[in-house]
């Protein structure tokens, strides 16, 4: 990933933290929307918990753009826990795409080609370790 794709990510996070209560309602909104069957993997999850870590995930993904090997045990962890969810290779693909969306959404003018390729690029990285880690 390029220097200047870095900096678009966290500037553009930077954006979005105040925000993030909010990104994050809406990320789930269009994930569920996107795929109605996700629902049965929240089923029984404390939702502000997981709006939560859904926030603090992408923080601390933000926060490694400089070096994304020094969370990769972390996205490796997750990958192999997301497993045990019920989670499928297919969901990171709709995963994905609600995140691009609430980004577009929450960046408003903000949100250009460039953006929306780095944003890509990390969440591609990012799920893609954790896909490799649970073998799916």
């Amino acid at each position: 990933m390029s220097h200047e794709a870095r900096e678009l990510i966290v500037s553009t996070w930077r954006r979005v933290e105040p925000v993030s209560e909010a990104a994050a309602e809406l990320f789930y909104e269009r994930l569920f929307m996107l795929d109605p069957e996700l629902r049965v993997l929240f089923a029984n999850a404390d939702m502000a918990r997981q709006r939560r870590m859904l926030v603090e995930a992408l923080g601390m993904v933000v926060r490694a753009t400089d070096d994304l090997a020094t969370i990769r045990p972390a996205l490796e962890a997750l990958g192999r826990r997301h497993v045990g969810y019920g989670v499928e290779a297919s969901h990171y693909d709709t995963v994905g795409a609600a995140l691009l969306w609430t980004l577009e959404q929450g960046l408003g003018d903000a949100w250009n080609d460039e953006v929306a390729t780095a944003w890509a690029e990390l969440y591609g990285e990012v799920a893609g370790t954790m896909r490799a880690a649970a073998r799916i």
